[in-house]
This record gives C-alpha cells, structure tokens and sequence, in this order.
C-alpha cells in the first residue's frame, strides 16, 4: 500500500500515535519538503529539505575531530563479501536489502519479457549480484584495516546513505537514508572513551538547534527469538545510547535521532583487524542521523523555515 492510500484509509482504526505520524507525513508531502514516491517510507527531498540537512552537516562536522579523521565517502552499496563479513545477515535479516540483476541469455530475456507482458512475476530471471546496500555507513569501511592498525588506532568520518527494509508512514522511519558516523578503530579504552564522550557532544550538537534531546539506554532492532536475548544484553553491557527527541510529545518514547555505540570486538573479529600490540581490535561509532535531525527541526520549529528561531537558522546557514 503506497503512503498515498494509507492516507486515504479511515482514521478511525488508527491510535493517537499512528494519526499523528500520518498526520506529519502529510504535512510534509503537502509542503514539498518530501515527495511522495508511491513506496512507503521512500521519499524524494526537495532543495529546502536538503539545504536545512547541508546545515546539519555544518554543524556536525563543526562538532567533529576534524583534520584528526580520515574521512571517508561510499556509494549506497558495497561488496557482499564484506556484507557477509558484517554479520548483518544473521541479526538484521529483515533490514536488509541485496541487489539482484539479470545474467542471462537472449532466450532467457524473452521468457522474462513474456512474463512481464502477462502481468506475472519477472524478478526470477534475476541473479544475485556482487553488490549489497549499505545498512550502516560504517560497514563498507573495515575492511579497510584488515590486518593490523598503526599505532594509535584509526578515528574515521564517514557519511553516506543508508538502506533498512522498514517500510512506514512514520517519515521518521525511510527505508533510504544518511548517517554521518564518526567511528574509532582501537583498543576497548579507546572505542569506550569515543563512545561515551559522543553521548555528551552529542546533546550540545542537538541543544544547539534548540532540539530537546535526552540520552537513553537503546538495543538494536535483533530479528527472531536469538534476537531477543542479544537485545537484552546489549541493554545490560550499556552498548548503546540513543539520542532521542519527541516528535509526537507524550504519544511515544521519542525518536533516536543520533546514536552512539560499541561493537567490542565483532568487526575486529570477523573482519581479522588487530592493535598494533596483537589484540583483536575493538570499535566504536556515533551516528547522525541527517533526515531524522532534518524532521526534528522541522517539527520542533515548524515547517516554514524562513520562521525558525534565529540562532538556529544562524548555526545552519551562516
């Protein structure tokens, strides 16, 4: 059902929460900030809707440790070899997405054709490819390092888009979308101490766009019954902190809309990366959610930006 038809549906089986994500939605087509594709969850963005996340990115760079980063930049895909070295596949089945195309002969491509014409399923003619989408802007980075990091680690600045199978009328939740991660490639002091000094940066980053953001104890999104007990004990081992802001008041919990993790050793491990002293390397992230900042702003100061608070709008477009 495409974003246009769950908008047309009746309200009435909708709770409180579902209205006003609907509701902000279409506030937003409205407007042209984001333009309607037809695929929930995916949008086109206009140019103030890209103008207000180029502020962000000022603004998180500003933030950042600068000339201290290698600074990263990669295409929405990457290798499935790497993917496959993520793990992604085994915890985060239902996220992702793999590209198929079609390999085959002239016959092959009539019968798909004959297919299609009759209106049937043309897709089993495709064939994986050697390309996955990127889930994390930190994936396609690790396997960079394999072997062993020079002394004092590796501190990367890395921004690209994301894709995450969760289609939604929450604008707050596309299925395609940026994140500009600050990652730390060390021992567990160092990817400890980057991790817990973003939480606060983090909240100053945010405040400074008048954004009302609270730091709270998060899991990752863990598919199936396996999925469950590695959520709690990322909980209990405080592996990961959101940055959350509320979009819709008391209706939820909040939005995340920077997150701030630790990986411990499972990209060292599978991605064969050491210290310069022989140990598995641990690692560590925050990540910037663009879009999501993008809508907290636009909520929290409404959608005509020409209105917004003036500090704000000094820290975004100077």
């Amino acid at each position: 059902m495409t974003s246009t038809a769950i908008a047309s549906t009746a309200t009435d089986e909708l709770s409180e929460l579902e209205r006003a994500r609907l509701d902000f939605q279409q506030q937003l087509l409205e407007t042209e900030l984001l333009v309607e594709t037809g695929v929930p969850g995916l949008y086109g963005r206009s140019g103030v809707f890209e103008d207000i996340v180029d502020g962000i990115d000022r603004v998180v760079v500003a933030a950042g440790p600068g000339r201290a980063a290698t600074r990263l930049r990669f295409p929405p895909v990457f290798p499935r070899t790497s993917f496959e070295r993520t793990d992604y596949i085994a915890s985060f089945p239902h996220l992702t997405g793999a590209v198929n195309t079609f390999t085959g002969s002239n016959a092959e491509h009539a019968e798909l054709l004959a297919a299609r014409s009759k209106g049937e399923a043309w897709d089993p003619w495709l064939e994986p490819a050697d390309t996955v989408l990127v889930s994390a802007a930190c994936h396609p980075a690790y396997s960079r390092y394999t072997g062993t990091l020079r002394e004092g680690g590796e501190l990367l600045d890395v921004l690209g888009y994301c894709f995450r199978h969760e289609p939604a009328v929450d604008p707050a939740r596309m299925q395609a979308f940026r994140m500009h991660e600050f990652v730390r490639i060390g021992t567990e002091n160092d990817a400890a101490q980057h991790r817990d000094s973003w939480v606060e940066r983090g909240l100053e980053v945010l405040d400074s766009l008048g954004l009302d953001a609270t730091a709270v104890p998060a899991n990752d999104p863990f598919f199936g019954r396996a999925g469950r007990m590695l959520a709690v004990n990322q909980r209990i081992e405080n592996l990961k902190t959101e940055l959350t802001v509320r979009l819709y008041g008391d209706l939820d919990d909040g939005t995340a809309v920077v997150s701030c993790n630790c990986h411990r050793e499972h990209f060292g491990e599978t991605f064969e990366i050491r210290t310069a002293d022989g140990e598995v390397a641990h690692s560590a992230c925050v990540g910037f959610g663009m879009e999501r900042i993008a809508l907290a702003l636009l909520r929290t100061h409404g959608l005509d930006v020409d209105r917004w608070p003036a500090p704000v709008r000094d820290r975004l477009f100077p």
